[in-house]
């Protein structure tokens, strides 16, 4: 097949949630098939792009430059408007390149019959409804799923911007999705949301994988009173959840345990996260260069996420690597293959609950070793990209 993979977010190196799955599903397509890549970077960057060219030769590359300049209150006046006029949001024109759309469109005439996949809806700007040919929105994560959920919880950093746009986001929602000829989301939850806006257009469930190359399992339980929580610490989700985990769950576990530490790991950490380390048993890394180091070390991951839609890449990880998991139903979403004999993690979804999983893996190394077993199996038989990349590849085919 000949596919064209538009991805304003240059997909090298492989980190963060976009950049993995689209890196690793072109990677995994590159084998097979022939791939035209169209991408945007911020600087050029030699080295990132010879790396890329290792799996895919045909890049077509543009220079990021952002299209709003303008700031304060007047700029957030002018970009509501806008959205309301052209019912594109903010951050779908931000990155728009007038140069990038004119090559797609003289790509397209010459070859009327390649497959298109959007890598995360953001792209879709780029794809012409009148198209014919296959075109599959790999929609990654539903804006306006996610900003919903941010207002029922009131974990927002702009309630009043967000209740506006709303309904603008689920109208946007609604007209994108109406362009492609299949959907991709990540889980049955994103699937249920994704379905209603256009019922007629086949939807298909195809989760991460984890690079277990960098990710190995761990060779033996650490023991010891260590608890980790690994993401993006300038992710608002993230943040949410590292500052529940560390100002609710952990010195209360420290009631029980006062020798136990806590370490957060992610890069961009915002002072939200940094004055955390009040406490003195409480560390924060900031970008680390390896996040499976963090992982062998920890006696528990606690991924108490309460807000983001799709699987986790850090829940896969960490399973990945043998050290057990503690998470919410948000957390594990996607990952439903537990069974009440057969279980990969032990869920919490309040302060107690959290308390009660961690304390008992604490006293328990037989528990952890068997959900560490049940996790490493699971990942190895269900969760790689060699058999992601497949399911997506019989997507393309249909």
């Amino acid at each position: 097949m000949k596919i064209l993979i538009i991805s304003t977010n240059f997909p090298y190196p492989p980190t963060g949630g976009t950049r993995i799955r689209t890196y690793n599903l072109l990677k995994y397509l590159s084998q097979h098939h022939q791939i035209t890549l169209v991408t945007q970077t911020e600087k050029t960057d030699n080295e990132y792009i010879e790396n890329l060219k290792n799996h895919i030769n045909n890049i077509q590359i543009f220079p990021r430059q952002s299209n709003i300049n303008t700031q304060g209150i007047s700029g957030k006046i002018q970009r509501f408007g806008q959205f309301l006029t052209t019912g594109i949001p903010p951050n779908v024109r931000y990155y728009y390149s007038v140069a990038m759309q004119k090559w797609i469109d003289q790509h397209i005439a010459e070859n009327p019959d390649e497959i298109i996949t959007c890598e995360h809806s953001i792209n879709e700007i780029y794809v012409r409804p009148e198209w014919k040919n296959r075109k599959i929105l790999n929609i990654h994560s539903s804006i306006y799923a996610t900003v919903k959920a941010q207002l029922q919880t009131g974990i927002t950093e702009n309630f009043l911007r967000d209740r506006l746009q709303l309904p603008l986001l689920q109208k946007y929602e609604k007209k994108l999705t109406s362009k492609f000829s299949h959907l991709v989301v990540t889980t049955e939850q994103d699937k249920q949301f994704i379905e209603p806006l256009n019922p007629t257009i086949p939807i298909s469930i195809i989760p991460n994988g984890v690079m277990l190359e960098n990710f190995p399992k761990r060779p033996c339980d650490p023991g010891g009173y260590n608890i980790i929580f690994a993401g993006a610490m300038d992710n608002l989700a993230n943040i949410d959840a590292a500052r529940y985990l560390a100002l609710e769950i952990f010195p209360k576990v420290q009631e029980y345990y006062p020798q136990t530490n806590l370490t957060l790991v992610g890069a961009n950490p915002k002072p939200a996260i940094t004055e955390l380390q009040k406490n003195p048993a409480i560390t924060v890394t900031g970008s680390v260069e390896s996040v499976a180091k963090y992982l062998h070390q920890a006696t528990v991951c606690v991924i108490p996420m309460r807000v983001g839609f799709g699987i986790k890449n850090k829940t896969l990880e960490a399973m990945a690597t043998g050290v057990p998991v503690v998470a919410s139903e948000r957390g594990l979403e996607g990952i439903n293959r537990q069974t009440p004999t057969q279980k990969f993690a032990l869920t919490a979804n309040n302060t107690s609950e959290y308390i009660e999983a961690i304390v008992r893996l604490f006293e328990n190394p037989q528990l952890r070793q068997q959900i560490s077993e049940n996790a490493c199996s699971l990942i190895e038989s269900a969760y790689t990209w060699e058999s992601v990349g497949k399911c997506y590849e019989q997507v393309l085919m249909i």
